[in-house]
């Protein structure tokens, strides 16, 4: 298995997360926030190029008002920006849309990226879609993003039947999924993390199905 050349990619671990009606539900926030600063903190210790996202909205938004105090970053992150730390405000959902992110991942020789941060329903998923096609692998740490309740014309939602969720899904096609500690030791090793696929998992699906059934 090759080596992959991994950036870390941290999304908008902002105040509104904390503070605004987008509190992260699951994971809890202050697990999740410790893994993204551990995550970080590997990051740099392993020489990992690290870009910090930063979503902005304009004036008169519900949230993410640039220069707001829930537009802030969670004050964990901006205390780890360092020098070489790229720094991105976007508009969109995924980190590339109408961004330079992957000009700069190209840049940095990176053929990975590791998606850490908020929200797992939302950026996270956008950003891992997005990075299939312009031919970047996608990691996803599952202990270091999270998820909202959700209640709508289609349905409802809890945050932690909808984060599985989407950790299944996005370990069956878009993103391997694991977990921080288990990625520390693969970026030590110089490992890449295992993937599904959709077949594999369409048949899993069915025996899973079945055996309850």
């Amino acid at each position: 298995m090759v080596t992959p050349r991994r950036a870390l990619i941290v999304v908008d671990v902002q105040q509104e997360y904390f503070d605004g009606p987008l509190q992260i539900q699951f994971p809890p926030r202050a697990q999740s926030l410790a893994n993204i600063a551990r995550a970080i903190d590997t990051a740099a210790d392993s020489g990992l190029p690290v870009a910090i996202i930063q979503h902005r909205m304009p004036q008169g938004a519900p949230v993410f008002v640039e220069g707001s105090d829930g537009w802030a970053l969670h004050p964990e992150i901006e205390t780890r920006v360092g020098p070489t730390t790229k720094r991105v405000h976007k508009e969109f959902g995924s980190v590339f849309a109408g961004t330079d992110v992957a000009a700069w991942l190209r840049e940095q020789g990176a053929d990975t990226i590791t998606i850490v941060g908020y929200m797992a329903n939302n950026c996270d998923l956008a950003t891992a879609v997005e990075a299939e096609g312009l031919g970047f692998s996608a990691e996803i740490l599952s202990d270091a993003t999270g998820a909202i309740n959700l209640a709508n014309e289609a349905g409802a939602v809890s945050a932690e039947v909808l984060h599985q969720t989407l950790m299944v899904l996005l370990q069956s096609n878009f993103a391997a999924v694991t977990t921080t500690d288990e990625w520390i030791r693969s970026v030590a090793s110089g490992d890449a993390v295992e993937k599904n696929n959709l077949v594999t998992s369409a048949l899993q699906g069915r025996d899973a199905a079945a055996a309850v059934g």
